[in-house]
C-alpha cells in the first residue's frame, strides 16, 4: 500500500501536470485523475518555514484577473506587503478528514493563486516532496543495514553449526570415557557389554536428530535379517548416516557396521566412539569378516570425493569403483541402496573449484570446509534389495547398484535442491514408511 505521504504527494504533482498540461475539464483522463488520486489526507500542523513560504500559496480574490510574474515576485511598488506569516492552503476537508478536490475549478485556483513574498513550486520540487515523502527511500539505508546484519548472522550460523556438531561428539566421546571408567568396562567395543552406553548415546543423538532435523527412517523393512551391503550416498557431513545408525539401534537394537577413510581415524580422542559405533578401517578383508559374521555392513562409494564434490544435483562421484560390488559377490550377500532427502541442503561446502580437486587428490585429505547446519527435514530410505546373483559380474552389479542409487534419489528428491523448500518440508505430514 501506497503511504499517506506518498499519497498525499503524488496527488500535489497530479494537480500541477493537469494545469500545466492545460486538460479539458470535460475530458476522460480528468475527473479520473482529480477524483481518485487527488483524495489525500491532510496533514495538520505541517507549514513551510517563513524563508521558503508555504507550499501552496493561499487563495486570493481576483487572481484569475492578473498576470503572474515570470520571477516569482512582485514589484514591492505594486502590491501592498504580504502578511508575516501565511498559513499553507489546503482544500476543505470532508467528513471522512480526507482532502476532496471534485472539480477542476478547484485545482485551477490552488494553483494560479498567489500571495506576494512567497516563492513558487516548481516541478523539481514536488518531484523532491514525492521522493522524501516516499516510505521506501526514507528508510532505504535502515532496510540496507537490516539486510547485511541478517547475511552476517547466516554467515556466521552456518559457520558455528558444524562446530557445534564436532564438539557434540567430543563431548559423546568424553561421555563413553566417563562411562567406561566409572563403570570399568574392558574388552571389545563391539561386545554387549557396551549396549547400555550405546543405547544412551544412541538415544541422545537420536533425539538431537528429531529437534533439529525431524529425522525419518522409511524401508527398514528392505533390511535383510542376515548381513546386507548398505551403500549410499555421502553428504557434504555425513551425520544422516549417523542418524541411521542410531535410530536402528534405537528401534531394532541391531547395529551396523560401517567402513571409513582412514583419515577419520586419525582426528584425536574419537577413536573409541568409532569403535563403539562399529566403524572400522576401510579394508577389504575387515568387511568381508563382518559380512561373513552376519551383520549389515555400510558403505559410501564416493566417500570423501563425493562429500566435496557433489552438489545440490546429487550426482554420484564414484569413478569406476568397483570395489564395493566385488565385496557383495565375494560375501554372497544383497546389496541395499540408501539415501537421505535434503542431506545437501543441510551441509555444503565451500570452494569446489579445478584447484580444490587437484589439491584433494594430492593429499587425500578434505580441503574443503563445510558450512550449513540448517534444520531441513532429513529422510532416510531404504531402496529394495539387489539379490545376489552368481552370474553378475562386479562391474554389472556396480553399474546395477548406481542406477538403483540414481533413481532412490529422483523419486525422493528435489533436483536442484533448495535450502528454503527444505526448511519448509519440516511442516509436511510425516510419512510412513
Amino acid at each position: 500500500m501506497v503511504s499517506t505521504g506518498c499519497q498525499r504527494a503524488l496527488g500535489y504533482f497530479l494537480a500541477g501536470i493537469l494545469v500545466k498540461a492545460q486538460i479539458p475539464q470535460d475530458s476522460t483522463l480528468s475527473p479520473v485523475l482529480i477524483n481518485f488520486y487527488m483524495k489525500v489526507p491532510k496533514r495538520p500542523g505541517r507549514a513551510r518555514s517563513a524563508a521558503r513560504g508555504s507550499r501552496f500559496p493561499s487563495p486570493c480574490v481576483g487572481a484569475e484577473d492578473a498576470p503572474l510574474p515570470r520571477s516569482g515576485r512582485l514589484a514591492a511598488d505594486a502590491v501592498p506587503p504580504p502578511p508575516p506569516l501565511a498559513e499553507p492552503f489546503l482544500p476543505p476537508l470532508s467528513a471522512s478528514g480526507w482532502i476532496t478536490m471534485s472539480s477542476y475549478e478547484e485545482v485551477i485556483s490552488v494553483n494560479k493563486c498567489y500571495v506576494p513574498g512567497q516563492l513558487l513550486v516548481t516541478d523539481s520540487e514536488c518531484l523532491t516532496y514525492l521522493l522524501e515523502e516516499w516510505i521506501v527511500l526514507k528508510y532505504l539505508l535502515y532496510m540496507i543495514i537490516c539486510i547485511i546484519l541478517l547475511w552476517c548472522s547466516i554467515a556466521v550460523f552456518s559457520s558455528i553449526v558444524p562446530l557445534c556438531i564436532m564438539l557434540f561428539i567430543y563431548l559423546s566421546a568424553l561421555f563413553l570415557l566417563i562411562y567406561q571408567r566409572t563403570h570399568k568396562l574392558n574388552g571389545p567395543y563391539y561386545s554387549d557389554a557396551w549396549n547400555d552406553v550405546r543405547l544412551i548415546l544412541s538415544t541422545i543423538w537420536d533425539g538431537f536428530a528429531r529437534f533439529w532435523h525431524g529425522y525419518e527412517l522409511h524401508g527398514t523393512e528392505n533390511l535383510p535379517d542376515g548381513p546386507g551391503l548398505i551403500i549410499y550416498y555421502h553428504g557434504a557431513i555425513p551425520i544422516d548416516y549417523l542418524y541411521f545408525l542410531t535410530r536402528l539401534f534405537v528401534l531394532k537394537r541391531r547395529f551396523c557396521y560401517s567402513l571409513a577413510d582412514d583419515f577419520l581415524f586419525k582426528f584425536p580422542g574419537i577413536r573409541a566412539l568409532a569403535a563403539m559405533m562399529n566403524i572400522i578401517r576401510n579394508t577389504k578383508e575387515g568387511g568381508l569378516n563382518v559380512l561373513k559374521k552376519g551383520h549389515l555392513l555400510g558403505i559410501s562409494p564416493g566417500g570423501v570425493r563425493e562429500a566435496l564434490f557433489s552438489d545440490e544435483s546429487y550426482k554420484l562421484v564414484w569413478h569406476k569403483r568397483t570395489g564395493f560390488a566385488q565385496l557383495a559377490v565375494d560375501a554372497k550377500v544383497p546389496i541395499i541402496p540408501m539415501y537421505t532427502q535434503n542431506v545437501r541442503e543441510g551441509f555444503r561446502v565451500f570452494g569446489r573449484t579445478i584447484l580444490s580437486r587437484w589439491l584433494y587428490e594430492y593429499v587425500r585429505w578434505p580441503v574443503l570446509p563445510p558450512y550449513g547446519g540448517f534444520p531441513v527435514k532429513f529422510r532416510t530410505y531404504i531402496g529394495e534389495p539387489i539379490p545376489y546373483d552368481p552370474n553378475v559380474t562386479a562391474v554389472e552389479l556396480a553399474i546395477k547398484t548406481k542406477a538403483a542409487l540414481r533413481s532412490l534419489i529422483q523419486k525422493h528428491q528435489q533436483i536442484p535442491g533448495n535450502i528454503c523448500d527444505a526448511l519448509k518440508e519440516r511442516f509436511h505430514k510425516e510419512k510412513k514408511g
